[in-house]
């Protein structure tokens, strides 16, 4: 196995698998490609194509990525995981809107495994939730989410700053697991990615996507640092609100106390926590 944590190692990559119980056990495939645009495109590509449950793509370079409101989101060959999950749920339409946070929780939770303790904002964006590493206030991106519906099937998107240094960085208040101090291998971190979001997606499906008994909703709610927090939230249509997030509710929106105690929940739009 290669010792460059650049060198992508497809060893690494089987070895990792067949640890994990729940990944080697027939969900997939994973195709990993040396570069490619966009994951998420290429991956529903192959749900057009009949792409079963669980197949992947990963990218060892990621040159034209997307993030949440057209932002662009590039992986730099051999320092960032970017990866993309087919997901086929069986449960009802509206209860969908939780893949994003399912997803966020899932990765967290590899990250935690991996020894570095991540929250999230609402409704996808993964943190270090501590000062930036040019003095600004945090918390401090490490990666991101998007999900797309693609016919029946869900496309989930995630990418993780792995081993990007301090001038690979692509804003300055954004972090890699390098710059944290935890050293974590892309081929392992993909499979932890991967059994940690099997094992969410299941019990949520068991749930019939109720986000109350399957214990995603509290699961959200404790690694979300929007909640609590005065947040500034522009609305489709420039409409803004200000207020503090004070909770999630069971169709995974943001709920806002606004300034004049009125509550309101919000779906989309990009939201953004007051230091």
């Amino acid at each position: 196995m290669s010792d460059d944590p650049r060198t992508w190692d497809d060893a690494r990559l089987a070895a990792a698998l067949d640890r994990s119980a729940r990944v080697g056990s027939g969900w997939g495939p994973i195709a990993v490609l040396p570069s490619t645009g966009s994951t998420n495109a290429d991956a529903a590509d192959q749900v057009r194509e009949g792409a079963p449950e669980g197949f992947t793509v990963v990218a060892d370079e990621q040159t034209d990525g997307r993030g949440r409101l057209g932002r662009a989101w590039e992986s730099p060959a051999g320092a960032g995981l970017a990866m993309s999950v087919v997901l086929r749920p069986v449960v009802i339409d509206r209860r969908w809107t939780w893949l994003p946070l399912l997803a966020g929780v899932a990765v967290t939770d590899a990250l935690r495994d991996a020894g570095l303790t991540a929250s999230l904002t609402w409704p996808n964006d993964v943190m270090v939730d501590h000062d930036a590493h040019d003095g600004s206030p945090g918390p401090r991106k490490l990666g991101g989410i998007l999900v797309e519906r693609v016919e029946d099937a869900v496309v989930v998107g995630i990418g993780v700053n792995v081993d990007l240094d301090r001038d690979e960085l692509p804003v300055p208040r954004a972090t890699s697991t390098r710059l944290e101090g935890v050293d974590v291998r892309r081929e392992d971190l993909v499979v932890a990615v991967l059994d940690r979001l099997r094992g969410h997606y299941v019990r949520w499906q068991l749930a019939d996507g109720d986000p109350r008994s399957c214990g995603l909703l509290d699961a959200y709610a404790a690694r979300c640092l929007t909640l609590g927090r005065s947040v500034h939230a522009t609305l489709p249509g420039d409409v803004v609100l200000e207020g503090e997030g004070t909770g999630i509710d069971d169709d995974g929106r943001l709920v806002v106390r606004l300034r004049d105690g009125a509550l309101r929940s919000v779906s989309a739009g990009d939201v953004t926590v007051v230091r």
